[in-house]
């Protein structure tokens, strides 16, 4: 079974001073959680699509002054990259864990995404209210479908639809304190059961 427990002392490294030092800790602590999950969940949505799947660990290596304020591994049928495709992700904030999938304005086919999620928005309905939205994926911040459903959804996807910067992220949010008190299996469960139910939306972004 694979291992994944986080702690808090893993939240806590997006409050650590300079790029070098916040770099070391997301090294030496984070990214071996992120390529454990990297490997368990490129098998996975390889088996649940049907299409081979990469994990991209993010490597923030641009960056030359400010340290990231968070970080991710990626999953995309796609060997060289993942950002101009939709993709899923588990990340962490300094706040919280997220397990999405993402549109980001990179995206070069995003407005014909957008006008499928448009014309099937329906699909957000078989989604538990707890799962989140948000048209930045620069930001912590996210809205709850409960919340969303019956305006903000609609907006944020004629957003990115029309805007060329627009965006479009759903999937769950879970809070560090809550993520320390899972165990590794309760973890890999809940992303499993996550991704498992993103799945029919993504099937429609891709048009499938």
């Amino acid at each position: 079974m694979t291992q994944v427990k986080w702690k808090l002392d893993d939240f806590q490294v997006f409050e650590i001073n300079g790029l070098d030092e916040r770099m070391e800790a997301l090294t030496s602590m984070i990214r071996p959680k992120f390529f454990t999950l990297g490997e368990f969940f490129s098998s996975y949505f390889s088996t649940i699509t049907g299409e081979e799947f990469f994990a991209h660990v993010a490597k923030h290596a641009r960056r030359t002054v400010n340290p990231p304020k968070d970080s991710w591994v990626a999953f995309a049928p796609y060997k060289r990259g993942y950002k101009a495709l939709p993709h899923f992700q588990i990340g962490l904030w300094g706040t919280h864990v997220f397990i999405i999938v993402a549109i980001i304005y990179e995206a070069p086919h995003k407005q014909e995404m957008a006008t499928r999620l448009l014309n099937q928005i329906e699909i957000f309905d078989q989604l538990s209210d707890d799962f989140i939205v948000s048209g930045d994926h620069m930001s912590p911040d996210a809205i709850s479908l409960e919340t969303a459903r019956n305006k903000i959804l609609n907006q944020l996807l004629v957003r990115l639809r029309d805007v060329k910067k627009g965006e479009f992220l759903i999937g769950r949010h879970i809070l560090a304190e809550d993520a320390a008190n899972l165990s590794s299996e309760q973890f890999m469960q809940l992303a499993e059961q996550t991704f498992e139910d993103l799945i029919p939306v993504y099937n429609v972004i891709i048009g499938k």
